[in-house]
């Protein structure tokens, strides 16, 4: 029975994202969480992350360039770094300034690394991410999640691991990081609960056939707070938590092994 660890992103982004992450974890329903640090709501956020969810969970940096803080438009970003235009000395101090944050809030250094909208593996920022990584935690580097889905996932999927994927855990691997195989999860954020329980059945059916431990990412949320910020995938996120929570995730959990982090390099 094959390893899939299974990532929910965005935590701090809003407390209906917090609040879905933490009952799931709490539930074995999730084995890793991703943290946008650049959040105003971060270091509230952050005292949820107890002893307890820690020893349920991994918690990582999800890289943030396009949400929070002095964020670029997601294509305006991926345009720049494919040309290599973007300021190198910009892109690490946005990189040190988000560790910093997480250490500050936690204690501790993440145990893995990812990116919102996946920036993580674009050119100039994976090479500054892999630098810092290796410069800041020599002693035991974190773990990267390579946003590569199966090549049979559709177009999106193409899309997204053709910006960086396979450079990134080439990279990586040379410098002795551990590091993620298939990304599972992929999808236009459409559809019904039903849609989406047939989804993760078919993710969870042919982990099998996937490459190396493989991440299969949501993007869960309970119901919204007042004076939540706009979230443009919100009615999903409900969709994914009510099925995530449900009696049958039981029956979908007994196909795979879960896993916090990559059980190969």
């Amino acid at each position: 029975m094959k390893s899939v660890i299974i990532c929910a992103d965005d935590f701090a982004q809003s407390s209906a994202i917090d609040e879905a992450i933490i009952q799931l974890i709490q539930k074995n329903r999730l084995t890793a969480t991703s943290c946008m640090v650049l959040s105003p709501r971060w270091f509230e956020s952050a005292q949820r992350l107890t002893a307890d969810i820690r020893q349920k969970a991994d918690i990582g940096l999800h890289l943030d360039f396009t949400h929070f803080g002095d964020a670029h438009r997601h294509t305006a970003l991926i345009a720049r770094s494919l040309f290599r235009n973007l300021p190198p000395k910009a892109i690490k101090h946005c990189i040190e300034v988000q560790l910093n944050r997480f250490e500050k809030a936690l204690g501790t250094a993440p145990d893995y690394v990812d990116g919102h909208q996946h920036v993580h593996q674009l050119p100039q920022i994976r090479e500054a991410l892999l630098d810092v990584l290796t410069t800041r935690y020599s002693q035991q580097l974190p773990w990267i999640r390579i946003a590569r889905p199966p090549v049979n996932d559709g177009l999106k999927a193409k899309v997204i691991s053709s910006l960086g994927a396979s450079a990134l855990e080439k990279a990586a691997k040379r410098m002795d990081f551990r590091c993620s195989g298939d990304l599972l999860g992929v999808y236009d954020f459409s559809g019904t609960s039903v849609d989406y329980k047939n989804a993760l059945n078919f993710w969870l059916s042919n982990v099998d056939s996937t490459l190396g431990t493989p991440v299969l990412m949501c993007h869960p949320a309970t119901a919204k707070m007042e004076g939540e910020l706009n979230d443009p995938i919100y009615f999903a996120r409900l969709i994914e938590y009510s099925v995530l929570d449900s009696d049958a995730m039981d029956g979908l959990l007994q196909k795979i092994k879960l896993s916090r982090s990559p059980q190969d390099c």
